[in-house]
Parts: C-alpha cells; sequence; structure tokens
C-alpha cells in the first residue's frame, strides 16, 4: 500500500494509471529494452517527485502505476516520464530506432486515470504483474452446447 508524500505544506497520496502505446504499436519492448526502461523508471524517481509504485510491460504498451506530488499535473508526468524514456532507450538500444523508423518512441496518446488507495490500487497491481504473460485457455464445458436438438 502506497504512503503519503508529506511536503512542507502539503500531504498527499495522488495514484495514476498511465498506459503509453510504442509508436505504430510495434512489437519492441524485447527483455532488454523491457530492462532499460524499468531502469530508467529507478532514475527518475530519483530526479522527480514520481515514483513507480508498478511497471508493467506489454509488447507494444506500456503501464505505470504512478505516485506523484499535487505539483505535477498528470500530462507533465506523462510527458516526462515518455521523454526520458526514449532518450535512454535510443541512446542504449539504437536499433530501435532503426525499427521506429519516424524516430518517435511513444506514440502521441496515452491513458491516464486516477487510482483509489483503498479499493483498486491492489486489483491494478495484480493486473500490470500479469502484463506480457500468455493467457491460458480454460474449458468451462466439456462438451458443446447446441441450440437445437
Amino acid at each position: 500500500m502506497s504512503d503519503h508524500i508529506y511536503k512542507r505544506h502539503n500531504k498527499s497520496l495522488l495514484l495514476y494509471h498511465l498506459v503509453c502505446p510504442i509508436k505504430y504499436r510495434r512489437s519492441i519492448l524485447t527483455e532488454e529494452v523491457s530492462k532499460c526502461v524499468v531502469q530508467t523508471c529507478s532514475e527518475i524517481e530519483f530526479r522527480y517527485d514520481i515514483y513507480f509504485v508498478e511497471v508493467g510491460l506489454d509488447e507494444n504498451h506500456v503501464h505505470f502505476l504512478v505516485q506523484s506530488v499535487p505539483m505535477y499535473s498528470p500530462k507533465q508526468i506523462v510527458q516526462t516520464v515518455k521523454s526520458i524514456i526514449a532518450r535512454e532507450v535510443f541512446r542504449f538500444h539504437p536499433e530501435v530506432k532503426e525499427q521506429l523508423w519516424g524516430g518517435q518512441f511513444w506514440s502521441d496518446g496515452y491513458y491516464v486515470n486516477t487510482v483509489d488507495q483503498y479499493a483498486n490500487e491492489e486489483v491494478i497491481i495484480a493486473y500490470l504483474k500479469n502484463q506480457g504473460k500468455q493467457k491460458e485457455y480454460k474449458q468451462i464445458h466439456s462438451s458443446q452446447l447446441r441450440l437445437f436438438e
């Protein structure tokens, strides 16, 4: 469970669920690139009041559960996260820049949602941890149901 952030004049608990798609929805998040994204997130925490509670990576998009302070709007958080991660991925993995021939790592759009601490945080963390994992099909009925018989 996330803790409150204490500053000189305020105490806050702001959680955001961000989803950022890769440009052209390309499946470029290999294991090495994914490690670079997660490492860059931990470096962002040192420079900004943006804390990554959980990061979920799929092949063509990334989910972030972020905690921040009121001085950053959700738009500023997204701009900061996307720009720094893109710069670091292109620096350490130049082959990614060749796959994304437009020179941009992220798509222009993003999804942001506020998260309620007491009800939804655990659900979103569990969802993010399962990103990129194959879902196993589970058969419910042993035989096919027929409409007319």
